[in-house]
This record gives structure tokens, C-alpha cells and sequence, in this order.
């Protein structure tokens, strides 16, 4: 049976064990307020804009540009968001491994990582990352977006990548968090049924209107999908230590009872030996 000391060092431990959580809690919980409204703002704008510049592209018949090409041969370029910093459940481990689904050989799979835990999972299998953003993973800005789409077009231009998909988690509440696939490249028009519902007029040419909204709908997409991701890491992380507190509440009050318990076992002990003492001295 422990001494009374051991499980007194026990539960001052686990005390301070529950305040970092508890702290870690509260300042996740007050970051997802700005991040959850963030998200919550840039959804209809990525959506409807993709939609827009998808229809445009489908009513530009016969037009080529480079975002619209298919290559035959090429790598498969994956972009990957997940989180800086550890203690968020599940949330960077669900993004790598529906990342690890879109891998048919490593051999031909180039990566973008966004975040600590997605450079460190696809160094560590010898994975070829050509890029990497850290410390971004909380706070994402339209500038590390700018750069990212950067990134992506160049290499898809370039002719060495066959496509290119994204995988970020959408944040749904703060509680339910979905891993999500998307096809960035080649782009691909919005048709239904292999009709054009919509008819436009292009100033001045097609060519010159697409160059511009293609890498557009890049950075929009890519920007909302960070931004969700921070939502739903902060999420994670919130859940994640509110667990842990409570968690460490329900042993806090399992080690007091213990401590009572031995506690009162010693003092019996004492009583017994006092009295077959006093037993034994008459």
C-alpha cells in the first residue's frame, strides 16, 4: 500500500496537471469564438464564388489555359492541413490519414504541408515535401493563402504534376469536425447533364477573363479551407482539455478517496497497536 506522502505527491501532480489543461481550455475556447466566426463569415463568399467562376469557365468553350490542361503523365501533388502543436484529439491524425488514402506511390507523390504535424509525418516516411508552411495553423492570414496557391501553380504549370488535391477538415460545430478531399487541379467546369445553363459575354476576351478568376478560385478555396481547418483544430484542442480537466477532476476526487482510505487504515493500526500495549502491560 502507498505512504500517505506518495499520494499526497500524486494528487498535487494531477492538481497541476488540471490547471494547464483548464488554462489551455479556456484560451482555445476564446480563439475559437474569433476563428469559428472567421469561417462561418467566408463560407457563403468561397462557395458562391467558386460556383460563379466554375459556370464562367463552362460557358468559355474551346478556350485553353494552363489551369485547365490534363496531363497525361505526372506526380500527384497533396496539400495538407493539420495542426502546429499536439493536444488536439484527433484532429491532425484524421487530416494525415485521409491524406494517406489519395497516396497510390510514394514514388510519385509530392507534398505541400501546411503545419508541424503534416511536415513531420510525411518527413519521417520519406515522403518528397516541396513545401512548408509552420506557425500558421491557428491564425491563417489571405497572405499565407497568396503564397500557397503561388506554390501549387507554379508546380502545376510547370508540367511535373498530373493533379493536385487538397485535404483540410471543414468544421461543422464544435463538435463534429470532417476530414475533406478536394480537387484543386486541373480544373474542373461546372456543367449538369452536360448542359450550360448560363450564357456570358467575355471583355475582353475568355482567355484574359479566366487568367484571372482561375487563380482566384484557387486562393479563395485554399484560404477557406484554412480557415476552417483553424476552426476545427481549435475545436479539437478545446475539447480535447475539457476532457482532460474533467478527467483529472474525476481522479483528483479517486486519489482523495484512496488518501482517506490509507489514512484511516494507519490510524486503526496505531489504535490496535496502542491497545495491545495497554493489553499487554497488565
Amino acid at each position: 500500500m502507498a505512504n500517505l506522502q506518495d499520494i499526497r505527491r500524486r494528487i498535487r501532480s494531477v492538481k497541476s496537471i488540471q490547471q494547464i489543461t483548464n488554462a489551455m481550455d479556456m484560451v482555445a475556447t476564446s480563439r475559437l469564438r474569433r476563428a469559428k466566426e472567421a469561417a462561418n463569415n467566408n463560407r457563403p463568399y468561397a462557395e458562391k464564388t467558386a460556383e460563379v467562376i466554375r459556370s464562367v469557365a463552362a460557358a468559355a468553350l474551346d478556350v485553353t489555359h494552363p489551369l485547365l490542361e490534363q496531363h497525361a503523365e505526372g506526380k500527384r501533388l497533396i496539400l495538407v492541413m493539420a495542426a502546429d502543436k499536439g493536444l488536439a484529439g484527433a484532429y491532425s491524425s484524421n487530416a494525415l490519414k485521409t491524406a494517406m488514402t489519395l497516396v497510390e506511390d510514394k514514388a510519385n507523390t509530392e507534398i505541400v504541408a501546411i503545419g508541424r504535424k503534416a511536415r513531420d509525418f510525411f518527413k519521417n516516411r520519406s515522403f518528397n515535401i516541396v513545401s512548408e508552411r509552420i506557425g500558421i495553423s491557428e491564425r491563417p492570414q489571405a497572405v499565407h493563402a497568396q503564397a500557397i496557391t503561388k506554390t501549387v501553380i507554379n508546380a502545376f504549370e510547370a508540367g511535373g504534376v498530373k493533379e493536385v488535391y487538397m485535404v483540410y477538415t471543414r468544421f461543422v460545430s464544435a463538435i463534429t469536425c470532417v476530414p475533406e478531399i478536394v480537387k484543386l487541379l486541373p480544373f474542373e467546369a461546372l456543367t449538369e447533364g452536360g448542359h450550360i445553363h448560363t450564357e456570358y459575354i467575355y471583355e475582353p476576351n475568355a482567355e484574359e477573363v479566366l487568367g484571372a478568376l482561375l487563380p482566384q478560385y484557387l486562393f479563395t478555396t485554399i484560404y477557406a479551407a484554412l480557415l476552417q481547418s483553424a476552426a476545427s483544430e481549435l475545436s479539437s484542442r478545446m475539447n480535447a482539455m475539457s476532457n482532460a480537466t474533467d478527467n483529472a477532476g474525476e481522479l483528483i476526487g479517486k486519489l482523495d478517496l484512496y488518501y482517506n482510505k490509507v489514512r484511516q487504515a494507519g490510524i486503526t493500526n496505531e489504535i490496535n497497536e496502542i491497545v495491545g500495549g495497554a493489553e499487554a502491560l497488565k
